[in-house]
């Protein structure tokens, strides 16, 4: 089976335990302000252009009618564009990149086996992200399968958006899921992500009520959620369940900036840098208060 992905990172260390494989899938029912992945939330691949790297050469103008230089100005038909990578493949500047690509399950499962003996020794593994893994759930169930066959530790992150079916499907094959609990409050989780946090909830019960171990994937957006009615909220909930192995903490960076601007992606938050280190810790001190759940920074 075919399915669409943007990266597979090796020698991960914060998405889960021990060191494993990332699986990078497109595709996500959420739009979040602050996404730090904007190229994962088309399924379909794209073509990011950094316009600071182009030097008007007009190669990829030579062939795709789909771009266009004028003076020193580089015009990009997106609407039109099926990034087939024609463009890619004749930019010498390096201003073109192609995001996404179709791979398959078995190539997938092959490239995480190449790092076996690290997942053995470190207790490791393999670990499905995003976007959001459900968005392709054919896929994504036929890799865990397939993972599974060759007894991988899975991870699998996910933001909860999907039928209870869907996840009771997949629950089986995952050790532990990374869920991301974003905003306590259910207007403002609607307001910053487009999406209710009732089914995401509700799919957060459910797969602690079948044992599943959970860690809470926690972003903290200064300005958005960085108060204590969430830090609160944070500790009630895992302290309501009865899998949660700990909560991570991930402070904002605005690393998704950048790559928005290449796909001609809004990005409304544009004045907030790097969380300092000092703050992080008193967020968690903040949570871990409230909870004999272990906190930290992912």
């Amino acid at each position: 089976m075919m399915g669409t992905i943007f990266n597979i990172q090796r020698f991960c260390v914060n998405d889960g335990p021990g060191i494993r494989t990332t699986v990078f899938l497109k595709g996500c029912p959420l739009r979040c302000t602050w996404c730090h992945n904007p190229e994962s939330k088309e399924r379909r691949p794209q073509i990011m252009l950094d316009s600071s790297r182009c030097v008007s050469c007009g190669r990829c103008a030579d062939v795709c009618r789909n771009h266009e230089i004028v003076g020193a100005r580089h015009i990009f038909a997106r609407e039109n564009c099926s990034a087939c990578g024609n463009c890619v493949d004749v930019c010498l500047a390096s201003a073109l990149e192609k995001t996404g690509y179709e791979k398959g399950s078995d190539e997938i499962v092959e490239e995480v086996l190449k790092d076996i003996a690290f997942y053995e020794k470190s207790g490791g593994g393999m670990t499905l992200s995003g976007g959001e893994p459900m968005a392709q759930l054919d896929f994504t169930l036929e890799i865990l399968k397939k993972a599974k066959e060759k007894d991988i530790h899975v991870c699998m992150e996910t933001c909860g958006h999907a039928s209870q079916a869907a996840f009771e499907s997949v629950a089986r094959y995952v050790d532990i899921f990374l869920y991301d609990y974003k905003i306590s409050d259910p207007d403002e989780h609607y307001k910053y992500t487009g999406v209710s946090s009732s089914l995401i909830m509700s799919n957060l019960r459910a797969l602690d009520s079948l044992g599943k171990k959970i860690i809470l994937r926690c972003p903290i957006i200064p300005s958005v959620n960085d108060n204590s009615k969430h830090f609160s909220g944070i500790a009630r909930v895992a302290n309501e369940l009865k899998n949660v192995l700990e909560i991570n903490i991930e402070p904002y960076h605005p690393l998704g900036a950048g790559k928005a601007a290449k796909l001609d992606m809004e990005y409304p938050i544009t004045d907030i840098g790097i969380t300092e280190d000092t703050v992080t810790e008193k967020w968690i001190k903040e949570i871990a208060s409230q909870t004999a759940v272990p906190v930290k920074k992912a």
